[in-house]
């Protein structure tokens, strides 16, 4: 796996790239694509980033293309009222079936609802495009849920990605891991930094097993069935191998 930092620069230019062969496959235009980072001068892709925004470069022309996935707004589901289903109406046209599943419960008092549904397309434009890229940074990117509400907008949006939503409930994101969050197995790192970092720790603290991938990248682990906390740091999201349960 490359370092993320070299590799966000190939990410960017493969969803533009895609951008430009066509429209979406699940209906939605790339126009409705990605939100970018608040704090950054361009578009941003999931893993670990830096703590500090990089200087501003040139403002580009203006384009049609997605921003490639990162941190975003929080969804449009919000808190108060919600308008009951059967008053869920577009301005003009209809909401197909499966939009109308998606919509129930989820459209605040005076919200225009076609607003709350590009943002699931939005969701499903961002999985899209990246999982073309780089499947195991998608996975990652929703396992940290820097794709915001994935597994609402898969299952009424776009269904075709659920194995991305399965694989992600399987990996480990950078943290600390006890009790009956291990799953013993082998599992690989997915977009690690230059700093990443892991320690496996038995009964009563005793290491099991440690590592470094100073070099950024992809490594493989295996957690024991003795395991008691795994603890990771910069390697962003380790991803299950083979049979998950």
């Amino acid at each position: 796996m490359r370092n993320p930092f070299l590799a966000g620069a190939a990410v960017v230019m493969t969803v533009a790239a895609l951008a430009a062969c066509g429209s979406s496959a699940d209906g939605n235009g790339p126009e409705a694509a990605g939100v970018q980072r608040p704090a950054a001068s361009g578009p941003s892709v999931p893993g670990p980033s830096a703590a500090t925004p990089t200087p501003a470069a040139p403002t580009a022309p203006a384009t049609e293309e997605p921003a490639v996935p990162g941190p975003s707004a929080p969804p449009a589901k919000a808190e108060g009222p919600r308008t009951p289903s059967g008053e869920i109406t577009p301005a003009t046209g209809t909401f197909t079936k499966r939009q109308k599943e998606y919509l129930a419960d989820r459209v605040p008092k005076g919200m225009d609802p076609a607003a709350v549904l590009q943002t699931g397309q939005e969701t499903c434009d961002k999985l899209r495009y990246l999982v073309k890229a780089d499947r195991d940074t998608a996975v990652g990117a929703i396992a940290t849920q820097e794709i915001p509400d994935v597994p609402a907008a898969v299952a009424g949006l776009c269904p075709q990605h659920q194995d991305l939503v399965d694989e992600a409930a399987y990996t480990y994101v950078d943290g600390a891991h006890t009790g009956k969050a291990l799953r013993p197995g082998v599992y690989r790192s997915a977009s690690p930094t230059t700093h990443c970092s892991w320690q496996i720790e038995g009964t009563g603290g005793k290491e099991l097993a440690s590592g470094t991938s100073g070099t950024g990248k992809s490594r493989k682990i295996t957690i024991p069935k003795s395991a008691r906390t795994f603890t990771s740091t910069g390697c962003y999201a380790w991803l299950p191998e083979g049979a998950k349960g």
